[in-house]
């Protein structure tokens, strides 16, 4: 990725940072007028560094595959202790479906260490690739098209492979949490195939580390109140909190040092 200037290069790690960014966010945080950031976005997105939306932009196709890398390697200590947590509400013998995310991959191999003769269902070759070292359990991936930049299946054969089965659980990760508890993503394909596992699971878990709250992002998921619990690192807004104690949500909380709590 050649940037040909280092106001490109600050634009760049904002929007790797926070997923989808405003012009008028980045313009302020830089210290230009918008038109200034509109022409530089234009430009990165002709060299297919950045994804223009209307009114901002996300990383474009040729940095996706860093970018999956750069979100594997990021609050890893923090995955994998809310990772553990979720495997703790997991019982053996379940059946669940795993969507995309490495937050996700976090719990497979969570799952992997310490539950039995589980059915798992994924559009993600790294989650199947994870699972199938446990010969107790059935794995089983979607049809669909493979997303080169992070192993994530989507397409029409991927609902359709979804909706012919009743899961007990579904664990789903989200890009951002906003603070009205609207659950966004930015590929619209990869949504609509984690509703269809909402809608198929008996019980449905929210993952999600504390730098996806408050973030934006294009594509509505759902909203937090459609979970049946919430597995986070930090605690959430107070008014965050306050709309899920109305629905019914519950959230449990892994520190640093992995201790669990429940609320």
């Amino acid at each position: 990725m050649n940037l040909s200037s280092p106001r490109h290069e600050k634009i760049v790690g904002l929007i790797r940072e926070n997923g989808f960014m405003s012009i008028e966010e980045l313009a302020k945080q830089l210290d230009v007028t918008p038109q200034t950031i509109r022409r530089d976005i234009n430009q990165l997105s002709e060299e297919k560094i950045l994804r223009r939306y209307h009114g901002g932009a996300t990383l474009g196709s040729s940095v996706e595959h860093e970018d999956y890398f750069f979100r594997k390697s990021k609050l890893q200590s923090e995955k994998a202790h809310i990772a553990e947590m979720i495997a703790e509400h997991i019982p053996d013998d379940a059946s669940i479906f795993l969507s995309i995310g490495t937050s996700v991959e976090a719990v497979a191999k969570a799952l992997t260490q310490t539950r039995k003769n589980l059915t798992i269902i994924t559009n993600n070759i790294h989650v199947a690739s994870i699972v199938s070292v446990r010969p107790d359990y059935t794995i089983m991936i979607t049809s669909g098209v493979v997303r080169p930049a992070d192993g994530g299946i989507t397409g029409v054969a991927t609902l359709d492979f979804i909706n012919q089965f009743k899961a007990d659980y579904a664990i789903i990760s989200v890009a951002a949490v906003e603070t009205d508890g609207s659950l966004l993503d930015f590929d619209y394909k990869e949504v609509c195939v984690a509703q269809a596992m909402m809608e198929n699971a008996r019980l449905k878990y929210l993952i999600a580390d504390h730098s996806k709250f408050g973030r934006n992002a294009l594509v509505r998921l759902g909203h937090i109140s459609d979970f049946n619990a919430v597995f986070t690192d930090q605690t959430p807004t107070d008014s965050l909190h306050n709309r899920m104690d109305a629905a019914g949500v519950r959230c449990f909380l892994a520190n640093d040092e992995g201790l669990r709590e429940g609320s």
